[in-house]
C-alpha cells in the first residue's frame, strides 16, 4: 500500500530494550478534502530511511499495515494496529535529493546549421 502527503512532523529515533530495538515516527499529512494526519512509524534500518526528509517536504510512502492481539493480566483481549514505512520517495520536483532539472526549452538550443530536409535517415515512422 502506499499513502502520499506533507511531512508534519520528524521524530528522533528512539530505541528500547536490551536488544536495541529501533522506532523512529512521522506524520504525514494527507492532501484531500479532509486531510488526515497519518501517523507511521520505521523500524530498525528503515529508521535511516528518514534521515534526508525534512517538514512539509510532499512524499510518497509504501507502508504495511500491522496488527495484533493483547490480553491484559486480567484475561481482557485488546488489538492494536500500526502502519509500518518500509519506502520513501521525495516527490517534490528539483530538491537536494538528487532529480535533475528539466532540460532547457528548446529555444535554448543553438540551430543546427548542416540540417538538410533531403538527407535520409532510418527512423522507423
Amino acid at each position: 500500500m502506499e499513502l502520499q502527503g506533507k511531512i508534519k512532523k520528524i521524530d528522533e529515533t528512539k530505541t528500547f530494550g536490551n536488544n536495541g530495538f529501533r522506532k523512529r515516527e512521522m506524520v504525514v499529512t494527507t492532501e484531500e478534502q479532509y486531510p488526515q494526519h497519518i501517523l507511521v512509524e520505521f523500524i530498525q534500518d528503515k529508521c535511516d530511511l528518514l534521515n534526508n526528509y525534512q517538514v512539509g517536504q510532499p512524499v510518497k510512502i509504501g507502508i504495511n499495515l500491522r496488527g495484533r492481539e493483547w490480553v491484559s493480566p486480567q484475561g481482557e483481549t485488546k488489538y492494536f494496529n500500526s502502519i509500518q514505512g518500509w519506502r520513501i520517495e521525495n516527490l517534490q520536483p528539483n530538491s537536494s535529493q538528487g532529480n535533475t532539472p528539466p532540460p532547457p526549452a528548446a529555444d535554448q538550443f543553438e540551430p543546427a546549421s548542416d540540417f538538410n530536409e533531403e538527407d535520409h535517415d532510418d527512423l522507423p515512422f
